[in-house]
């Protein structure tokens, strides 16, 4: 999907071109498609793919719901707060800025919603869906202050990969890489978790660490996404259930696989979003939308679904 990302597009570009301007750049028109413009895209891509993948992995684990999205726990919606925040009260109007807001934005909203459900799946869930309900309330009156504010804010909420310069990507990547080392060291303990928790300290495994643990390294993932493209849906939910149709439930394998297929369906939904309609686009938060809808409708009536 990388290669495809890089070719399609408004401009199809053939493969053997791209490869040769990927290192022998010339200065035409086609080397700064291939370097500005879809290189920045696709390193987003992946970035963000992985973080939503790994964020929904840990997500359904922690929660035992296996519709859970990194939506659930408001982490969205204290991104897209503090963006609307900064752009109002301290006029900021650069992607870069709005990097370092919506990340504290998610960490705070993370850390509310953690405080309020910590010690039950179930109230962790619900404190999400509170929390959440009570952002976009405030984001609606913010915006309601100063249309200004939302003709800016609406071109980051839709969810995109185009338009990001590489300086947002080399922004994002550590917390991507830091919730990614995290998020691949817990699946032995949400495997005990998953048990139950008589079983769970049965074996040793101390449950409060890993819920901590799990809750950081989702904050660091889907803040990160959130932060460097918008608010994405359904991947998250898609990515983990995809994988553990042959996985099967060991969260060890489905944590790994999901950073693997998450960034390729990313990207598969940035190119189809870019085909549909050309010369226009359709931005990939709004091809995530119409593709994982009917799936999360599928997920949400079937009688058994894939236990988490």
């Amino acid at each position: 999907m990388s290669v495809l990302s890089l070719a399609v597009g408004a401009q199809d570009i053939p493969l053997g071109e791209v490869w040769q301007q990927f290192w022998q750049p010339d200065g035409g028109e086609t080397a700064a498609v291939v370097h500005d413009l879809r290189v920045p895209r696709t390193l987003l891509g992946i970035c963000v793919g992985v973080a939503l993948g790994l964020a929904g992995a840990l997500m359904q684990a922690l929660t035992r719901n296996p519709l859970a999205d990194p939506g659930l726990l408001g982490v969205n919606s204290g991104a897209s707060l503090a963006v609307v925040c900064s752009i109002l009260f301290f006029g900021a109007s650069d992607m870069s800025t709005w990097v370092w807001f919506s990340m504290a934005g998610a960490l705070i909203a993370s850390v509310v919603v953690y405080a309020l459900g910590a010690h039950h799946p179930t109230r962790l869930v619900l404190a999400g869906a509170a929390v959440s309900a009570s952002l976009i309330a405030a984001i609606n009156g913010v915006l309601s202050l100063d249309s200004g504010v939302f003709d800016q804010w609406r071109f980051w909420d839709v969810g995109a990969l185009a338009g990001r310069s590489l300086d947002v990507v080399q922004q994002v990547v550590p917390f991507v890489l830091a919730g990614t080392l995290l998020a691949l060291g817990l699946g032995r303990g949400l495997n005990a978790l998953a048990l139950g928790e008589q079983t769970g300290q049965a074996l040793g495994v101390r449950l409060g660490r890993i819920r901590l643990l799990t809750g950081i390294a989702i904050t660091l993932l889907c803040g990160a996404a959130t932060a460097a493209a918008g608010p994405i849906g359904f991947i998250g939910l898609m990515a983990p259930h995809a994988v553990r149709a042959f996985t099967g439930p060991d969260h060890r394998w489905v944590i790994g696989y999901s950073a693997v297929f998450a960034p390729a369906l990313l990207l598969a939904a940035d190119v189809l979003g870019r085909v549909v309609v050309r010369p226009a686009e359709l931005e990939s938060g709004i091809v995530t939308a119409f593709v994982g809808a009917p799936i999360f409708i599928y997920l949400l009536r079937r009688r058994k679904a894939i236990p988490a």
